[in-house]
């Protein structure tokens, strides 16, 4: 199942380094919100409504920040855009440390989405162009999985820094911590080179003249970049309204301690990291959209399990896994998917803007999932949220086409 690393170049494996080390990074920058949330509802008097609406604005101008990154990346070069990315979302994150009131860190928080967002549609870009077609999948999944990995890395801080200093000290020094992503702007710098594709694409635009960006919105692309938008956006509000409430319906629905808490999110962030490997592997095996629809039916039915049906506390340290499992690896053949849907020429802007199209619809998610658990209860707004986005992205993925091993055209 990994034999396919050793047959990398290594252009390619410090690209995937790259990627996969910048999306670890921003999970980390973004989730870390998600696990104060219960202390400032507590510290500062804020609601679950205020609580949801800074998550909404984050994702908001996420999006915006993914479209104006794919923009610039078209226009100025892959691995230039993601370090500027990765910079600019570790400063704010880590200036989140020091607000004092529910408007500032809702500023704070609205800036750094902006990097955010610019990260996954530069990076995802970045390793589809590098990495050879049969290897592109597992290859762009593989990134995707380093989301666990800085998901899990706040998990565990945050277990760490609740249990041994106070509240009130604890959350800022998680939001501190998010200022280390911007060191591996250094690596990127130093070992990363654009792909030869996009070369060889910027260079003949520079005599033939090159895409607007406008382009996804003309005839010939229009219905696969609407098609492809409401997929990405069932996947990014289920998963939201998943995993945005996740500690706080642990904490405040089952009454876990702060250690509980971290575990039972552990178990689901483990699920989340194995089942973007299986997912990214079986999307070059049998097929993108195969994949799609079988972890999206499945992350619906233990959604369901989790939130609406009556279990013990065992059995729900159990379905984490899956959860996880299936949750997260809806998103392995995203990248991929989108690289080969698009022409080399808007790449950047089209893949920046479907994706992020998606994250800024399902940044009403945290609003909505909080709004509704005033009258049905959190567990319950969750669920049947995220139930119905999951039934979206099997419906749109039958209207699109396959793209498995589609081999990049210079100037498609």
């Amino acid at each position: 199942m990994f034999g396919w690393l050793t047959a990398l170049s290594r252009p390619e494996r410090k690209t995937l380094l790259a990627a996969f080390g910048g999306w670890s990074m921003d999970a980390f920058d973004f989730m870390v919100y998600t696990f104060v949330i219960p202390t400032l509802i507590v510290t500062w008097g804020m609601t679950k409504g205020q609580a949801g609406f800074i998550g909404t604005v984050t994702l908001i101008l996420s999006a915006f920040g993914g479209w104006i990154a794919g923009i610039l990346a078209d226009r100025y070069g892959r691995v230039r855009v993601l370090q500027i990315s990765i910079a600019w979302f570790a400063l704010f994150t880590f200036l989140c440390g020091f607000t004092n009131s529910y408007e500032q860190l809702l500023f704070t928080r609205a800036l750094q989405g902006l990097g955010f967002g610019g990260e996954w549609a530069v990076g995802s870009v970045l390793i589809g162009e590098m990495v050879r077609a049969q290897h592109r999948g597992k290859a762009v999944g593989t990134v995707q999985s380093g989301w666990a990995v800085g998901w899990g890395a706040a998990a565990l801080a945050f277990t760490i820094t609740f249990s041994v200093l106070p509240e009130a000290t604890a959350w800022r020094l998680l939001f501190w911590l998010g200022l280390l992503p911007a060191l591996f702007v250094f690596y990127i710098r130093r070992h990363v080179p654009e792909p030869a594709v996009f070369e060889a694409t910027r260079a003949r635009a520079a005599h033939q003249g090159g895409g607007s960006f406008l382009e996804i919105f003309e005839p010939a692309l229009l219905k696969t970049t609407l098609l492809a938008c409401l997929m990405t956006t069932g996947m990014m509000i289920g998963y939201y309204a998943v995993t945005f409430w996740l500690p706080t319906y642990l904490k405040t629905v089952h009454k876990l301690s702060v250690p509980s808490t971290g575990l039972y999110t552990i178990v689901v962030i483990v699920g989340s990291f194995i089942g973007y490997l299986v997912a990214a592997y079986l999307s070059d095996q049998i097929g993108r959209k195969k994949t799609f629809v079988l972890f999206a039916s499945c992350s619906a039915i233990f959604v369901v399990l989790y939130t609406l049906i009556p279990i013990s506390q065992t059995v729900m340290l159990v379905l984490g896994f899956p959860l996880g499992f299936f949750v997260s690896g809806n998103f392995s053949g995203v990248g991929a998917f989108l690289t080969e849907l698009l022409p080399s020429r808007v790449r950047g802007s089209g893949q920046g803007f479907i994706y992020n199209f998606g994250r800024g619809m399902s940044a009403f998610t945290p609003l909505l999932v909080g709004a509704l658990s005033d009258s049905i209860g959190l567990g319950r707004a969750i669920g049947i949220v995220a139930a119905i986005a999951f039934g979206t992205v099997i419906f749109m993925v039958a209207l699109l086409p396959e793209t498995r091993g589609k081999e990049l055209a210079v100037y498609d």
